[in-house]
């Protein structure tokens, strides 16, 4: 057990808090607490500092306009370090475009991110991505709800978090996210964390190793009455690959 609390930053709750992302410091911080961690969630304000002494940032969605004053409150570097350090950031929709190479706003106009991830944020070539996706992934079957205009390229240094059996993650329906180094990224929204345990689990194993196992019991059941929600709806064909054993559940 760590001798001080991990320190989780929320990191602009104001402006990155659409869809209730803001949840999945929550669910990391309490997490750690039921295995015994003291865990410490810092809101991160928008005219304050982002800590260089965190140990995991995370990073949620918003609006075009939030999106270009995130960048620019972020322009001192320190999630650079930390992902450089070997920090976890996790950042869903907004947060995964500002922490590319460029992204668009609403009128269409290019901006630079925070060269964090190798991916570029343009538009969607059809309609706005909105509905449940679902996505296999390194740690199991994650399901969330998407709401997006972006469509998100990633470069050589980027490789997707999964690929995408149900809605549209990062553009075209083949994949979704990325992950480089330490950080995650994502379209899902629910909050992510909450409805994807061992999503979470494998972001706060980088942080104090080896997790004790917890009684995920509730959030087994929330992942039952979501995959049967994804096959109501028949967003995409439910192929037999696609259908979640005991074991991913």
């Amino acid at each position: 057990m760590a001798e001080r609390a991990v320190r989780i930053a929320l990191v602009f709750p104001a402006l990155l808090g659409t869809y209730g992302d803001g949840g999945n410091a929550s669910v990391l911080a309490q997490r750690l607490r039921w295995r015994g961690h003291d865990a410490e969630v810092v809101d991160v304000a928008v005219d304050a500092p982002v800590p260089d002494q965190a140990d995991l940032y995370v990073l949620g969605g918003g609006e075009d306009t939030a999106q270009t004053l995130a960048v620019s409150r972020l322009s001192d570097g320190t999630l650079a370090r930390a992902a450089a350090a070997g920090k976890p950031v996790f950042a869903v929709c907004a947060g995964f475009q500002i922490l590319g190479e460029t992204f668009l706003d609403g009128r269409g106009d290019v901006h630079p991110g925070l060269g964090i991830i190798d991916c570029r944020t343009d538009r969607l070539d059809g309609p706005r991505a909105v509905g449940e996706l679902l996505v296999s992934s390194p740690v199991g079957l994650l399901t969330g709800y998407e709401n997006h205009g972006g469509r998100t390229v990633l470069g050589p240094a980027a490789a997707p978090l999964g690929r995408v059996g149900a809605g549209i993650g990062n553009g075209d329906g083949s994949v979704d996210g990325a992950m480089q180094g330490s950080v995650v990224a994502t379209y899902l929204h629910g909050p992510a964390l909450a409805r994807n345990p061992a999503l979470a689990d494998h972001l706060l194993t980088a942080v104090v190793g080896e997790l004790a196992p917890i009684d995920d019991r509730e959030e087994e059941e929330l992942r039952r009455e979501r995959f049967a929600a994804i096959r109501k709806a028949n967003r995409a064909p439910w192929r037999r690959q696609w259908r979640p054993s005991a074991r991913s559940s």
